[in-house]
């Protein structure tokens, strides 16, 4: 309501004809009532556009849905987990490749074994009420199980870290055992495999701190193929670069001829022999007397 007021008040400064206008306030309000669905639950851009669904589980507990996708995309197969409150109208999400799901499943059976030899009385021994905790990591996603107790109950918090960014899903502790079995029939359906195009054939997420600065390596596919995305982060300051597959060679190539004159301490890159346009840096700036000022 609040969305479709701003619109009108946008619309009647806009000096728009009335007559449309109010027919664009009208169709603005229709959307907000009736959002697009699928199953029931509102669907994402993500989920309209970015893969296609293999199989989808639904987990009811009170006011909360969890629907358990499979879904496909050019990088292969994984299981998206979404918690949708109906009653507060939002949404969490976490997802996991197939070839990690197991694991998670052992995990479900660890955490549903220890909440069933509680006893019924509170047992918070942390200020902020974890019971028990676990860690599985997954090329550059990390995730944090932990089972949690607080004046509405035990649940079981799992979030996903990518980088600077966490999403994460809560489950009532009831609903473990309900979980591990949902898991296990995507297992038994799909099995392991993130499926063709998968990226278990590609090189591990890798990391490095210079100085003040951390540099991430990740190694991806798309439909245009292989590449290198490279990621310099510093506080809240982050860019990146993508480097195709055929070009790796000849990056490794410049950082070699970078480094051995750095160890044959060579001194300012004015000493750089200059060769020819393909085997390293040729621009007159990348050889200027470090004297002159910056380069």
């Amino acid at each position: 309501p609040h969305f479709s007021l701003n619109v009108a008040t946008c619309i009647e400064s806009s000096g728009i004809n009335a007559e449309y206008g109010g027919t664009l306030v009208a169709l603005v309000r229709v959307c907000i009532s009736r959002p697009l669905t699928e199953g029931g639950r509102e669907m994402s851009a993500e989920d309209s556009f970015n893969a296609h669904d293999l199989q989808t589980k639904v987990l009811k507990s009170e006011n909360k849905r969890f629907y358990l996708d499979v879904k496909e995309n050019n990088r292969g197969r994984f299981l998206k987990i979404t918690e949708v409150n109906t009653q507060a109208r939002t949404k969490n999400k976490i997802t996991l490749a197939l070839s990690s799901v197991e694991e998670f499943r052992d995990f479900l059976n660890m955490f549903a074994e220890f909440y069933n030899n509680l006893g019924p009385t509170p047992a918070i021994t942390t200020r902020d009420g974890k019971l028990k905790s676990e860690f599985m990591k997954k090329d550059d996603k990390r995730y944090f199980l932990d089972l949690k107790e607080n004046s509405r109950g035990r649940f079981l918090r799992v979030s996903q870290v990518v980088r600077y960014t966490r999403q994460h899903v809560a489950f009532p502790a009831i609903l473990l055992i309900e979980l591990r079995n949902a898991i296990n029939e995507v297992i038994e359906e799909f099995g392991g495999d993130d499926g063709e195009g998968a990226q278990n054939s590609l090189p591990q997420s890798r990391e490095c701190k210079v100085e003040q600065k951390k540099f991430y390596f990740d190694v991806g596919r798309n439909d245009r193929g292989v590449f290198l995305r490279l990621t310099e982060a510093k506080n809240n300051f982050r860019q990146n670069i993508t480097i195709p597959r055929s070009g790796w060679k000849q990056v490794r190539d410049i950082l070699d001829e970078f480094c051995r004159y750095e160890e044959n301490g060579a001194g300012g890159y004015s000493t750089f022999p200059i060769t020819d346009e393909t085997s390293g840096p040729t621009s007159p700036a990348f050889y200027k007397d470090p004297s002159e000022g910056d380069y």
